[in-house]
């Protein structure tokens, strides 16, 4: 279900009521991860971070509470990198990179600009059983060794 891209020794997981409330809990939490594991607001990715894994909460409570009381987010990190997948139990999987320009919002749009203008990577995965997915943001970080 919510299984990182690469391994990264760091992990959190944080499971929420997919509400409203939902958005800033991640945002602060993400927040909170960042300074623990040292990242600070000087690293490039911070804000974009941050920016990026509130829009894709907001789109999970927006689009997908429905069928998915819940959204988890993992976050995982390393020396290297930093990466957050927002999970939920909706089917539907967007498609990443033809959405610019094609839905009502540009939530996704920007989600892809963001990532892409740090040099970092995106992908959906599907649940084993095609009942939910996860959407993996994958950033570098320009820091060096902790």
């Amino acid at each position: 279900m919510l299984t990182p891209p690469d391994p990264l020794p760091y992990r959190h997981v944080l499971t929420l009521p997919a509400t409203g409330q939902a958005v800033r809990v991640a945002r602060e939490t993400g927040e909170q991860v960042l300074a623990q594991w040292g990242v600070g607001a000087r690293e490039p990715c911070h804000d974009p971070a941050l920016l990026i894994l509130s829009e894709l909460v907001a789109n999970s409570v927006r689009h997908a509470a429905v069928l998915s009381p819940q959204v988890t987010v993992v976050f995982a990190g390393g020396t290297d990198a930093f990466a957050f997948g927002v999970h939920d139990r909706h089917p539907y999987r967007p498609a990443l990179f033809a959405s610019a320009g094609v839905a009502p919002g540009r939530g996704l749009a920007t989600v892809m600009e963001l990532t892409c203008g740090l040099g970092g990577s995106a992908v959906v995965r599907g649940d084993a059983d095609e009942g939910g997915k996860s959407i993996w943001i994958t950033l570098p970080l320009r820091r060096g060794p902790r």
